[in-house]
């Protein structure tokens, strides 16, 4: 039993679809097909060749019930006749419902089993009421899609700028994002209005070639890069992609177009496409910020010179190195009978050690090591 790939539904959706034993299908044949949403009718693209399978991702699976007959052309006349009436209708409901959406297409699968209602809305609406009257007045399920502008013009527009059918009403898939980088790489002109499609947006084939620009814009010097040819050093202005030239501006200042083939070697790129790059502060002459910047580090490195300090425990003249506030707290010295510390107690032999800790101390204050004095 073969496998195809087929088109069917509105949105042009594509399938994986079996057919019945060996028959086979060849592109193009109108089928009847049974999807996960019911009978539709579908178009027969090619074969579900592994290379195909390649290109979809994860398609929805069905089945070939036939080839599209006499009866089921008919059925689709009436679904057409039956089209204009029930458009009418659901927009009257739309308007007495006061819903602020815009009703974009209508479509009716061949079996029956759904109506399927898509709308354009720039919020969440709150579509119950209006499912509810649609469902009792068409007798059928009735299903609602919210899409946008992009699949707007895929379900009415028919044919783009350059007079082909539009590609999303062909043969693209899915819509991929398209941004303005891929317009000015490929030096298209920036009026919104010539690179623009039948939905507003950016035109999708701005994509199809983005890729190979990237591909042959990697074999060029970037902009701003120093190069040597044959005729001297250059720097190089902008490109031109498809033809593979630079466009350069020599020592003399002339602007010339070289071929890349001429580019013997790189040198270095410059900043902004052009301007030298601007030296660090370190890298700055003598006489600049580079010398007050050593002379400024040089001054917070060098120990300033202080008075003796109380507060830091440092020697006072005339005594021994007083501990500060904080050496009181973090050390508690044992006191004798008479409240003194042993510090306190002792003679003036004793306290003698402490300046020699802490800094010079007046000749007069100094203990006198005589004979007469030691008794």
């Amino acid at each position: 039993m073969g496998k195809f790939v087929v088109r069917y539904g509105a949105m042009r959706n594509l399938g994986v679809m079996s057919g019945r034993g060996e028959e086979t299908y060849r592109r193009g044949t109108q089928v009847v097909v049974r999807s996960n949403r019911g009978l539709e009718v579908g178009e027969v693209l090619c074969a579900a060749t592994e290379d195909a399978l390649s290109q979809l991702d994860s398609p929805p699976a069905g089945a070939i019930l036939r080839t599209l007959s006499t009866e089921d052309q008919q059925q689709l006349e009436r679904l057409t006749e039956l089209r204009t009436k029930r458009v009418a209708s659901c927009k009257r409901e739309i308007e007495s419902l006061g819903l602020q959406m815009k009703l974009v297409e209508l479509e009716q699968l061949l079996g029956g089993e759904r109506v399927v209602v898509y709308y354009v809305a720039p919020d969440r609406i709150d579509f119950r009421e209006l499912v509810k009257r649609l469902a009792g007045e068409f007798q059928t399920r009735i299903e609602m899609n919210q899409i946008g502008v992009r699949d707007e013009a895929k379900l009415l527009a028919d044919y783009g700028d350059c007079g082909k059918p539009l590609c999303c009403n062909t043969h693209l898939i899915q819509m991929p994002p398209v941004s303005m980088k891929m317009a000015k790489l490929q030096k298209a002109t920036l009026d919104p209005t010539k690179i623009s499609g039948r939905c507003g947006r950016l035109k999708c084939c701005l994509r199809y070639e983005f890729e190979t620009y990237e591909e042959l814009q990697k074999l060029l010097p970037p902009v701003g890069v120093q190069v040597v040819t044959k005729q001297g050093k250059a720097r190089v202005l902008g490109h031109e992609i498809l033809s593979q030239q630079l466009l350069v501006e020599t020592e003399d200042n002339r602007r010339t177009l070289i071929d890349a083939s001429e580019v013997l070697s790189t040198i270095a790129k410059t900043r902004g496409g052009g301007e030298p790059r601007r030296p660090e502060r370190s890298e700055r002459g003598a006489g600049g910020d580079a010398e007050r910047d050593e002379a400024e580090r040089g001054d917070r490195e060098k120990p300033k010179s202080r008075a003796p300090s109380r507060e830091r425990g440092e020697a006072v003249p005339g005594g021994g190195r007083e501990s500060s506030p904080g050496e009181g707290e973090r050390e508690k010295k044992p006191r004798n009978s008479e409240g003194r510390t042993r510090d306190e107690a002792q003679g003036p032999s004793d306290q003698a050690a402490g300046p020699a800790l802490g800094g010079d101390v007046p000749a007069a204050d100094m203990p006198d090591d005589s004979p007469d004095n030691s008794e």
